[in-house]
């Protein structure tokens, strides 16, 4: 088995301290501990953002980077100028003597028909999903995003312009979005009663700078029965699943994986980053969101990752619910 290494973080949510429990480990298949001696201290933070219900349907993800928005920015609609007509020779007195015996064709009106109009049906799945039905036929093969509640992923139309996906409700009453890069926005609500009985964690970030979400309900660890994550999502209807959402094959893919668990459940959930070629020695940027209760609880995250003699490790936090509840109360 590999050597294990462990880091302690110390995570701050605004003046609270948050006390998670965090570490480095090797990849290896036990995740128990060697009892090795702890490395280096690496700071990071977790800060709450404004995000109250009548805010979180317009936040933009403020994990982008400049000039790295979730929308892209409008396209110059201006119309080229018309060619100016040839200019006609004036008529002679001889011509104006001459009757008009050519036939005239009668002009025949077309009825111009508006075949690029988007259309965005939004229609409730079980457990508390949204099914989305985008139909954009003057937009194919395009980089979209879908954004809700704070929320914000990426899709990819068809060749035809359509679209089908699948999101999980924050609120219960769920406005859903989609935006073009020409600065066309679509947009559908929807009623979600079903979101009462639930609770939603999700985090999301944007190309590499990736993270990896486990769930854990009724004391489960790795491996074990109620343990979920994107090895084994779990499905809607059959207690707490996983969502895994966004298109990663598009340009800067805005990418997410969400939680759902019962509002009366025990549950744990731990967030792993593994550190690569492109993410060691720097800094990585994403945002998590809590839903429940008729509230949704927008965080922005940050990790400092180890140089790149660590690639291979593990950066782990753990958690984050009654975290960001005690965040939330204060």
């Amino acid at each position: 088995m590999n050597l294990q290494r462990k880091l302690t973080l110390m995570v701050a949510t605004g003046a609270v301290a948050l006390g998670a429990g965090h570490f480095v480990q090797k990849q290896a298949n036990s995740r128990m501990a060697d009892g090795n001696p702890p490395a280096e201290v690496v700071l990071s933070s977790v800060t709450p953002v404004a995000a109250g219900p009548d805010q979180v349907a317009s936040q933009t993800p403020s994990f982008l980077p400049p000039l790295m928005d979730a929308t892209p920015s409008e396209a110059k609609a201006e119309a080229e100028t018309a060619e100016n007509a040839a200019p006609t020779e004036l008529a002679t007195a001889e011509d104006a003597a001459q009757p008009d015996t050519a036939e005239v064709e009668p002009f025949v009106t077309a009825e111009v028909v508006n075949d690029c109009a988007l259309h965005l049906e939004l229609l409730e799945q079980p457990g508390a999903m949204i099914g989305l039905t985008l139909l954009a036929p003057c937009h194919s093969d395009q980089r979209v995003v879908l954004r809700h509640a704070g929320l914000a992923v990426t899709g990819k139309t068809s060749a035809s312009g359509a679209l089908f996906a699948v999101l999980p409700a924050l609120t219960a009453v769920a406005e859903v979005a989609v935006l073009f890069p020409s600065g066309e926005t679509a947009k559908a609500t929807i009623e979600m009663p079903g979101v009462a009985d639930m609770q939603r964690f999700v985090v999301q970030w944007q190309a590499e700078d990736a993270f990896q979400l486990h769930g854990f309900e009724n004391g489960a660890s790795y491996g074990q029965p109620g343990h979920l994550s994107a090895a084994y999502a779990g499905s809607p209807g059959q207690g707490a699943f996983l969502t895994l959402l966004g298109d990663s094959t598009t340009d800067l893919p805005l990418l997410a994986e969400v939680f759902t668990f019962g509002p009366d459940k025990d549950a744990q959930i731990v967030l792993e980053s593994a550190v690569t070629d492109a993410t060691c020695g720097r800094e990585i940027l994403g945002e998590t969101i809590m839903a429940g209760q008729g509230t949704v609880e927008i965080t922005e995250l940050s990790l400092a990752m180890p140089d790149c003699t660590a690639v291979g490790d593990i950066l782990v936090l753990k958690n984050l619910v009654q975290d960001m509840k005690l965040a939330a109360v204060n």
